[in-house]
């Protein structure tokens, strides 16, 4: 069994200050360095700073941020790297009472996905670029080193639960995988609460099994029944409601239907549903563009028609009061992209939505 002291070295190595996961000399630097102050009270010796904050893992908040700064698993519009560092800026900023522990990013070599998809020279060439040491056994790719980390976390804390801030949502893969595994192994029935415009429930797309479209299909049967994930805000695919649910088992409540019949019956059926199948715990993956475009413009795919920021929050509130939530994560905000014409002022309203909604999260997980 992975002990404490050895955990820590492990994370000393695989992850880096929080922020820093977009490796870079000067772009961003500022905001780095505005990041740094707030949580350290200092831009010198950042990752000495990080390193003894990490001592406190163990007595700390039970909400841990860790943050995975990749969008290789992405497609349309990239640019959703940058999640990790905005996110916490704007936490910072609108949610200044916010309470968790920030772990860190994982460290992010940008080309990379999942290992299973590298040969052994890339592997040796990327330890030796990341680790120093062509002979390390850790891995290299963000996926692959989030699910390492993550079945270490679980294992010695288990009371314990971590808030993803990527990146794309393939990065939501190894974080909801890890999750549901060990909430197994602790003999508890968990569920994924699951926001999106897309099923996300492809097998493959382009012939890439690990994807942002694919990612829900995979952890399926980590599920105790495909229809503990159940998906909320779907409006953009190319396959109806009765498809999705019939070929893979799962439980949808499309954007349309939640507007139409409004939030308190969705809620009536989904509450009904979980405690019917014994439920005990939640994770909630959420995904920006499940918000309306007007709401969530600063994402690689924003779709019309979507929820509300208070429609989200209300659901999200509700399930809370009725479940524990104990894992999380917000992903596909990219501060830098806005394909809808809106200008720089969707990036700061995409940014305070997603803040919300994460805050709201980490409030919960902390109970």
């Amino acid at each position: 069994m992975t002990t404490h002291a050895a955990f820590l070295q492990k994370i000393q190595q695989s992850l880096c200050p929080p922020g820093n996961g977009v490796f870079t000399v000067n772009t961003a630097k500022e905001r780095k360095e505005q990041l740094h102050k707030k949580l350290f009270g200092t831009t010198e010796n950042i990752d000495q700073k990080w390193q003894e904050s990490l001592e406190e893992l163990s007595t700390a908040s039970k909400a841990v941020v860790l943050g995975i700064a990749s969008d290789c698993g992405g497609g349309i519009l990239r640019g959703a790297n940058w999640g990790p560092l905005f996110v916490r800026s704007a936490l910072l900023e609108h949610h200044p009472e916010s309470v968790s522990f920030d772990l860190g990013d994982v460290r992010v070599i940008p080309h990379l996905l999942h290992d299973k998809y590298l040969n052994e020279g890339t592997i040796t060439n990327c330890r030796k670029a990341l680790y120093n040491d062509e002979h390390s056994p850790l891995a290299v790719s963000p996926l692959t080193i989030t699910e390492d980390v993550l079945h270490d976390f679980y294992a010695i804390y288990p009371e314990k639960g971590i808030f993803g801030i990527g990146g794309d949502h393939s990065n939501s893969y190894p974080l909801t995988k890890a999750y549901l595994q060990a909430k197994k192994k602790q003999g508890k029935r968990a569920a994924i609460i699951h926001f999106d415009a897309h099923t996300d429930l492809l097998v493959e797309r382009l012939g890439i099994d690990l994807c942002f479209g694919s990612w829900c299909t995979h952890i399926l049967k980590d599920l105790h029944d495909p229809s503990h994930l159940i998906q909320l805000g779907i409006r953009s695919s190319g396959k109806p409601k009765s498809h999705w649910e019939s070929t893979f088992g799962v439980q949808q409540h499309w954007a349309h239907e939640i507007i139409e019949r409004g939030v308190d019956a969705v809620l009536a059926d989904i509450i009904a549903h979980l405690k019917a199948e014994k439920i005990e715990e939640l994770y909630v993956s959420f995904d920006i563009d499940a918000l309306d475009q007007s709401f969530a413009a600063a994402t690689g795919t924003p779709e019309p028609d979507g929820l509300s920021p208070e429609q989200a929050i209300n659901i999200l509130t509700t399930l809370a009061e009725q479940f524990p939530v104990t894992g999380a994560d917000m992903m596909e905000i990219a501060p830098f992209t806005d394909s809808t014409g809106q200008g720089s002022a969707s990036a700061q309203t995409t940014l305070k939505h997603g803040a919300d909604i994460s805050a709201m999260l980490i409030e919960a997980m902390g109970r």
